[in-house]
């Protein structure tokens, strides 16, 4: 399939061999944990794709980066997903970089994701029915030098594999209240633990489990403060975070509904009027995610372009869940019955839907979006 293979064109020529080493690889070891991929992701260069080539990084664009994911996700789905937590993290860590540059401890951590491949998990919060994804699951009261955070993030990716943890926590404010602030801290960090707790054996080889943080000591050096507006509206730094993950963890998506969709398209005994809706269909959702490409390369980063961002997640979304459908009904029971990487990619493809946020938490939002006022990320 043309699309899906200009998606793999790209990826070798920025992270030469890897593609072909995971293809030597059954898709059901891929997806177990303690599977090679994300050391031979390291190997090849991976967790620099996305930082500027001032830090070092290969500086691969959004619109290459969708490219990349579409393409490991097709071999590796559970790679493609850790990796993305991976990019969105450095991605907003990177936003920073200028600001971070004339401090030591940190910005030695920054220079050191790309030039030695660390890789960089995401402890930001995701949806609870009830709380916001805004929301830190983990605590820090303020210490001399820094904070001592408490708390744990599961499912939380690469949690078996991770250099560095990014992540969100909620601080006491001296007047009262708290307030949000980011976090970069070594994996080794005393107190920070992995503890079994994604039982599924779908996407079983991203590593989703739940890190423990107790009483970790973080350097002041290591946080950045975040702010959620009166109205409800997050910064730019969250901003940029939530664009780039969205983009990238349906581009995995649309990568696992490709592998399907190419199934389909090597089947003889198609016929056209078919393949044209699958291809339709699929290629959809990839242009609805190059939108937010450009978005991020024209540095859009406030509310309007995160509604457009969280639009075009969901319509990407919806073709994907379709396009899967139609192609595992195409090519038949038979396949399905005879081949588990159908079945297992099927039930992969469903996985876009839990991604926080959901549509079910935002229609409210997104409505009174369209009727004027801030979007908020619920």
């Amino acid at each position: 399939m043309r699309t899906l293979d200009e998606a793999r064109e790209v990826c070798e020529t920025h992270l030469p061999g890897l593609l072909g080493k995971l293809a030597d690889i059954p898709l059901a070891d891929l997806e177990k944990p303690d599977n090679p991929g994300l050391e031979l992701f390291k190997a090849a260069g991976g967790p620099a794709l996305v930082i500027s080539k001032d830090y070092d990084g290969l500086g691969v664009s959004p619109l290459e980066a969708i490219q990349v994911t579409r393409a490991i996700a097709a071999t590796s789905p559970s790679l493609a997903v850790a990796s993305t937590m991976h990019h969105f993290s450095v991605a907003t860590i990177f936003t920073l970089a200028e600001s971070l540059r004339s401090s030591g401890l940190e910005w030695a951590l920054l220079e050191g994701i790309a030039s030695q491949n660390l890789l960089v998990s995401s402890g930001f919060a995701e949806g609870n029915p009830g709380q916001s994804i805004l929301s830190p699951t983990v605590g820090g009261v303020r210490k001399d030098g820094g904070i001592v955070v408490n708390g744990s993030k599961k499912p939380c990716s690469m949690s078996a594999s991770m250099d560095l943890l990014s992540a969100s926590v909620s601080v006491p404010k001296d007047g009262g209240g708290t307030e949000n602030v980011a976090m970069l801290i070594p994996a080794a960090t005393p107190g920070v633990s992995v503890h079994p707790f994604w039982r599924s054996n779908v996407l079983g080889g991203a590593e989703s489990d739940e890190v423990r943080l107790t009483d970790v000591f973080v350097d002041e050096r290591l946080l950045v403060p975040t702010e959620v507006g009166d109205r409800g509206e997050v910064d730019e730094l969250q901003t940029i975070g939530f664009m780039w993950f969205e983009m990238l963890i349906t581009a995995s998506y649309v990568g696992m509904a490709s592998a399907l969709v190419e199934r389909a398209f090597a089947s003889p005994r198609l016929g056209t009027e078919i393949k044209a809706d699958l291809g339709v269909r699929l290629e959809t959702a990839t242009l609805l995610l190059e939108g937010i490409g450009r978005q991020l390369i024209a540095k859009e980063g406030d509310n309007a372009a995160l509604t457009k961002a969280m639009v075009a997640r969901y319509g990407a979304q919806e073709a994907v869940v379709d396009v899967a459908s139609m192609a595992v009904e195409a090519l038949g029971g038979m396949a399905f019955i005879s081949s588990p990487d159908v079945a297992y990619l099927i039930a992969a493809c469903q996985c876009v839907n839990f991604h926080p946020p959901s549509r079910s938490a935002t229609r409210r939002a997104l409505v009174e979006n369209f009727a004027g006022d801030v979007l908020r990320i619920a």
